[in-house]
């Protein structure tokens, strides 16, 4: 099993409930692993993996679409992953709101999802 991933990814976006956020958006950080089966690969050419540019295009795509929930957001780019990638065995993300809108609050707030085909 191979295991593509993409750490850190950091974007600002217009994602949240609270109508400051969707004005001014926040910094976000994505995590996102994709697994796929590498039985008779030979990894010789782009065709025997997935692409890390493509990866990051689809959620870059994602996150340009203001949503009020990181949930739905996740979701979604785990969906724009399979489709793009129908042979993927399981998808992990982790977003993280960087700046999250809350008195006195030092850290990052975040969801992860996971989905196994």
């Amino acid at each position: 099993m191979i295991i593509v991933k993409l750490e850190g990814v950091k974007l600002h976006a217009l994602h949240g409930l609270y109508e400051g956020e969707a004005l001014v958006g926040g910094d976000f950080e994505v995590n996102l692993e994709v697994a796929y089966d590498d039985a008779g690969l030979q990894f010789d050419s782009l065709d025997d993996t997935i692409s890390y540019v493509t990866l990051f295009d689809l959620i870059k795509a994602r996150m340009k679409v203001p949503t009020p929930l990181l949930e739905k957001v996740a979701s979604l780019i785990l969906e724009d992953v399979f489709q793009t990638f129908p042979f993927i065995k399981s998808s992990d993300i982790s977003i993280f709101k960087l700046q999250p809108p809350i008195p006195q609050f030092q850290g990052r707030v975040g969801v992860s999802l996971s989905r196994v085909y």
